[in-house]
C-alpha cells in the first residue's frame, strides 16, 4: 500500500507491487508510467525488473509478488515469464484485470506458467484509494 501511495503522490494510478524472497522485500515499485514516459512502467514489471537484477536472474522462481490491483495482461505475461511462485492481490480490475477477470490469462493454453494466486488481500484499502484518486481527477 506504501508504493500505491506513493505513486498517487506523483500523480501515477496508485498501484504498488512488492517482491518477497525468503520472507525479505527484495524489491517494490509503484506505477511510473507518467513519470518514466513508459506505458510498460507499470508497478509489477518495474519491481519484477529491479528483482531479477538483486538476483541476477530473469526466473524468479523462489519470490512471491503482491501487487494492489490485478495484473493487467502486460503485467501477467510478465509475471508468468519470471515465473513466480505466488501471486497476491489486492482489487480486482473488471476493465483492466487479466487474472480473475478480463482474458484469465493464466488459463489460457499460450500461457506456459500459472503462478499460485491469492486475492482479496487488502482489496477494500487497495479499491477505496484508487477511487479516491480518479475522483480527484474528474
Amino acid at each position: 500500500m506504501a508504493q500505491a501511495r506513493a505513486a498517487a503522490t506523483r500523480g501515477e494510478v496508485p498501484v504498488g507491487a512488492v517482491i518477497v524472497r525468503d520472507r525479505n522485500i527484495i524489491a517494490k515499485a509503484g506505477n511510473q508510467t507518467l513519470g518514466d514516459r513508459d506505458p510498460t512502467a507499470h508497478a509489477e514489471i518495474v519491481a519484477i525488473r529491479a528483482a531479477c537484477a538483486i538476483v541476477q536472474s530473469e526466473r524468479l522462481i523462489d519470490c512471491d509478488l503482491y501487487v494492489t490491483l490485478e495484473p493487467c495482461a502486460m503485467c501477467a505475461a510478465a509475471i508468468s515469464f519470471a515465473r513466480i511462485r505466488r501471486l497476491y492481490i489486492g482489487a480486482l480490475d473488471e476493465k483492466g484485470g487479466a487474472v480473475e477477470s478480463g482474458t484469465r490469462f493464466f488459463s489460457q493454453p499460450t500461457c506456459h506458467f500459472q503462478p499460485e494466486i491469492y486475492s482479496g488481500l487488502q482489496a477494500a484499502e487497495s479499491a477505496d484509494l484508487l477511487r479516491q484518486f480518479f475522483r480527484q481527477r474528474r
